[in-house]
């Protein structure tokens, strides 16, 4: 059970953005199968749910071409800044966004693994990650930020420590994080 939990877990983190992916496309197809089954262009559920699967395939296929294209590209910004604008929404997509890049997108930000001294006194240190290295924007000198992942959770910390306390890790970031969401009990390459 321990050994499927950390499988699951694994592939939950590294499939995110297949898994929503997968649940609009199947919220689509409902969604037109239904609409064809109200309408009434066939009596038939096989043909109403066929119908409904061409015209997903159609619709994805489009908007596939229509992202490749600059005006979709410039309309698409224009969104996505009135998305991250946007009063309550701008909670939810901003993060969501952010998040999802740091993993996937073009500027990771979970490549540096190092480990933290959290607590000097005790010698304790953390697996983490450094996520920025100059916060200088927020009047901080000297110290990184560091996003310290949870075993067995999507979730995480932010730490801010000096320089100092952080010591790089030669191995390759996927695998520690794998190694952290586990709980240790994952082997790192």
């Amino acid at each position: 059970m321990r050994r499927f939990l950390k499988y699951f877990l694994q592939g939950l983190i590294l499939f995110i953005p297949i898994i929503i992916t997968v649940a609009v496309v199947a919220t689509l197809f409902d969604y037109l199968t239904r609409l064809f089954s109200f309408v009434g262009v066939s009596d038939s559920a096989v043909v109403n749910t066929a119908l409904g699967l061409v015209l997903t395939i159609t619709i994805i296929t489009v908007l596939g071409i229509l992202a490749s294209s600059f005006v979709f590209q410039q309309l698409f910004n224009y969104l996505e800044d009135k998305l991250e604008h946007a009063p309550f929404i701008r909670h939810i997509y901003s993060p969501i966004k952010d998040f999802t890049n740091a993993f996937v997108g073009n500027k990771k930000r979970f490549n540096k693994p190092v480990l933290v001294l959290t607590n000097p006194d005790a010698k304790i240190e953390e697996i983490g990650f450094i996520t920025n290295e100059d916060l200088s924007h927020l009047h901080i000198k000297d110290k990184v930020a560091v996003y310290i992942p949870m075993s067995y959770s999507l979730s995480g910390r932010l730490v801010v420590v000096p320089k100092e306390n952080v010591k790089p890790l030669d191995a390759d970031a996927p695998e520690v994080m794998k190694f952290i969401v586990s709980g240790g009990v994952s082997d790192v390459d």
